[in-house]
Parts: structure tokens; sequence; C-alpha cells
């Protein structure tokens, strides 16, 4: 197959740019590289993204993000299986996306929150090389208000109004956000010389080595938010 004419489409691009920042990290991530992987000349990528590298991040961060419009975010597809027609097909697939009508959603207004939580969860660790993206993005894709319409019908649901659904929703995603930060963190790299707690930390010296099991903290966590954010 020619290396200008290979069945491209933007998800197989968002796919592979992916697995490049997750098993290289995200300077490693260049047009040229990308073409590599795709078998394809890296103007090719540009036919999808003829804003550059910058559109591709910006679909990179809706593609992780969308995990009310796809059903698992981390499956595997295999090239040319893309559906352009699929709710959850990112932005700058090529034609027009028909969004199929999604199912109600009959569970309570918090077992539709907690499952959003785990899953975008799921999502972020999952390709924690791209968190970095996320910071100077403005949340403003059609993948965001997916997820802010799941989260305003639902505090609705749950009795709040107005500013106070704004304000609970932001209030959940940043738990998941800052809970993600929080945990990829703690697989990261010590300092070079890292403190000890002592006597000048009396709380921090008593509670040191207690080590927590990520999913159950998030989990505890995630309820003693929405308890707090029910009317």
């Amino acid at each position: 197959m020619s290396r200008n004419n290979a069945g491209l489409s933007a998800e197989r691009i968002i796919i592979e740019a992916l697995r490049i920042i997750d098993g290289q990290g995200l300077r490693r991530l260049t047009m040229r590289r990308l073409g590599d992987a795709l078998e394809v000349e890296a103007m090719a990528i540009y036919h999808h993204f003829p804003l550059g590298k910058e559109q591709l991040f910006d679909a990179v961060v809706a593609y992780i993000s969308d995990v009310t419009g796809r059903g698992d975010p981390d499956a595997e597809q295999e090239p040319g299986d893309e559906d352009p027609d699929e709710p959850g097909a990112p932005q700058g697939a090529d034609g027009e996306k028909q969004d199929a009508e999604p199912a109600a959603d009959e569970r309570p207004w918090d077992e539709r929150l907690r499952t959003w939580a785990l899953d975008y969860r799921a999502a972020l660790l999952a390709h924690a090389q791209a968190l970095p993206l996320f910071i100077h993005r403005r949340p403003d894709t059609e993948a965001a208000l997916r997820s802010q319409e799941l989260h305003y019908a639902a505090f609705t649901e749950a009795g709040l109004r107005g500013e106070n659904v704004v304000q609970a929703a932001a209030a959940l995603d940043s738990y998941v956000t800052g809970a993600v930060i929080h945990e990829v963190r703690q697989e990261g790299l010590p300092a070079q010389r890292p403190a000890v707690p002592d006597g000048r930390f009396p709380h921090a010296a008593a509670l040191h080595g207690i080590e927590l099991d990520p999913e159950t903290r998030f989990t505890a966590g995630l309820n003693a938010v929405l308890a707090a954010l029910r009317p």
C-alpha cells in the first residue's frame, strides 16, 4: 500500500499517536515518527490534522476523555475497522458523523456519576503520559459536553439547581483529575534526597509508611464526594 494512500482515518492516527505517547512519552511524538508507525508520509497526516501537532493533541485529549461516547476507552481497534458514524468517533474524522440517539440510562443519578468517574480514571491512568496535554486545553469539545450533560442531568436529578449544579460538577471533575494526578505522582521518580518525617512533623511521622490501595482510596474518596454533594 502506498505511503501516501494507506486508508488513513483520524481515529487510526489518534490511536497510533497514543501508542507512541504511552510507550515512549509525549516528547517522542513527532509527525515523522507517527508517519513511520502508520507507514505513510508525514504529510498524509496533515490531511486529517491540517493545523499540525497541536490540533492532533486536541483530538488526543478529546479521545481519552470521551468515556461517555465510546464504550471501552482502552479497547484495541485494528486499523481499518474505524467507523466514522460511531457516536464516539473523534472530531476530525472524515465525513459527516451521524450520532445515534443514546439509550436512556435508568440507573440512579449517583450510579451514573460513579460509572463515569471510574471510567474516566481508568482512561487517564491508561494514558498517563498524555496528562500534561489536559492542563492547558479548555474542555470545549463534544466529548467534554457529553460529560457535562451527564453531570448536569445527574445533579439536577439529585435535587440541585442553578449554580449549585455547576459547582457540584466542577467538584467531581476536580476530584477525579486530582486523584489521578496524585496516583501517578506516587509512582513517579523519587527525589534525589527524599525527606524523612521526624520530630518536626509529628503527625506525618506517626502515619509514615501507611500504604493505601489506590483502587480503595479512589472509591472511598469518590463515595465521600458524592455523599457531600447530595442536597
